[in-house]
């Protein structure tokens, strides 16, 4: 079977499991995958037993060699298979999302269609969500099981940095956050909210199952690694969005003080760069100083907003994009005229120089707090999990 990607699918229903069965939902995304793609096909074909049935999806991602036919091959040989197409390359993470969005089984796992995993190893990781031990596991490549293909040491290094700076900002214990092996119940994968259309999907995702506070168990899967010359399309671009995405995604329910050095960061750049559009405005474009200072102000402001919202806090959580805008910029009006209040106040009593520097610490306190308690206000506890069993252990 298969459809296009602006099709609409019907709501997903929970599978029924008479007698202990369960169907596990496979998902494939596949781009140029005509090497691969049919074997990849057979060995998760060879999973479904008595006791698991299996509900396989291809997404391809408008593939430009015959991977896209042989995917429709597919889907009208087995009837449990089912192929989704992308008119255009969205990537990775907008396959899954395709997938994750039609979805039935009673289990999601994702499954990378160039077999670098083994996916014998996924009857290992479906068993703790089988016996209610966990919402979601996770295969590692760093945890000893199975053979591994010896291969690029800095992308190993890479890795271990990125899953290392995911823990500090999701409290979770994990040894391979970048693993493409992620077997979920299906209610909490659909309940989540995922935007990333590469391979920034599996920061993004950590992210979001560690704010929802689930069961997470991790296990050790085997890895058979491809060289670029066989067809590996991660590159340097995807781990710096993988670094950025571990700051956007989790950086908004960070504790108030770890925010507060980052905001301290942001703070510093645009007082940089404030600095810089008034000597540019003042000295090269001849502009008064006060008109220098006063548009060095306003588009330091702006700047000040987009960061904050791309790095730190979420925008709208509450109120419309208008009023939170307007409430910013109420805010940052306010809170300049208590800036040169502060200021002029302390130079009665000190020099200039301590008496800006104390005004300045001052302020960005006040700025941080308004910005997190005003503008963009998180809840003050963690997202309910889905799961029907409370926890509030997610390691």
């Amino acid at each position: 079977m298969s459809a296009t990607d602006s099709d609409t699918h019907p709501a997903a229903t929970p599978s029924a499991t008479p007698n202990g069965v369960h169907t596990l939902t496979i998902l494939i995304p596949s781009y140029n995958e005509e090497e691969t793609l049919a074997v990849c096909l057979d060995r998760v074909r060879e999973l479904e037993s008595d006791a698991l049935k299996l509900e396989i999806i291809i997404i391809d991602d408008c593939s430009t060699n015959r991977g896209r036919e042989i995917a429709l091959a597919l889907g009208e040989t087995f009837e449990n298979v089912r192929v989704l197409l992308h008119d255009v390359n969205k990537g990775k993470g907008a396959a899954l999302h395709t997938g994750i969005a039609a979805a039935t089984g009673d289990f999601i796992a994702i499954q990378d269609a160039d077999l670098e995993y083994d996916p014998q190893d996924l009857l290992r990781l479906i068993v703790p969500l089988i016996e209610d031990q966990a919402d979601v596991a996770i295969g590692s490549r760093f945890l000893s099981h199975g053979m591994h293909r010896v291969l690029y040491f800095w992308h190993s290094m890479g890795n271990k940095f990125l899953t290392l700076l995911s823990n500090m900002c999701t409290d979770l214990n994990l040894t391979d956050m970048e693993t493409c092996y992620k077997v979920f119940k299906r209610e909490v994968l659909q309940s989540l909210e995922l935007h990333e259309n590469r391979f920034g999907f599996e920061p993004e995702v950590v992210a979001a199952v560690a704010r929802k506070r689930v069961r997470i168990v991790e296990m050790g899967v085997s890895y058979m690694g491809r060289t670029y010359e066989e067809g590996k399309k991660i590159g340097a671009k995807d781990g710096f969005r993988a670094l950025y995405c571990i700051l956007r995604y989790n950086a908004h329910s960070l504790p108030a003080p770890v925010q507060f050095l980052l905001y301290t960061v942001l703070g510093g750049t645009c007082a940089v760069f404030n600095l810089l559009v008034f000597l540019l405005f003042f000295k090269a474009f001849g502009v008064p100083a006060f008109g220098s200072a006063v548009i060095a102000f306003v588009l330091a402001a702006v700047l000040n907003y987009v960061l904050c919202t791309k790095l730190i806090f979420r925008s709208g959580v509450k109120w419309g994009k208008g009023a939170e805008l307007g409430i910013y910029g109420g805010l940052v009006l306010l809170l300049a005229l208590i800036d040169a209040a502060l200021t002029r106040g302390l130079i009665t009593a000190m020099a200039a120089t301590p008496a800006k520097l104390i005004a300045t610490g001052v302020m960005l306190v006040l700025n941080f707090l308004a910005r997190r308690l005003i503008v963009f206000p998180e809840k003050k506890v963690h997202e309910a999990a889905v799961s029907p069993v409370e926890t509030t252990d997610a390691g």
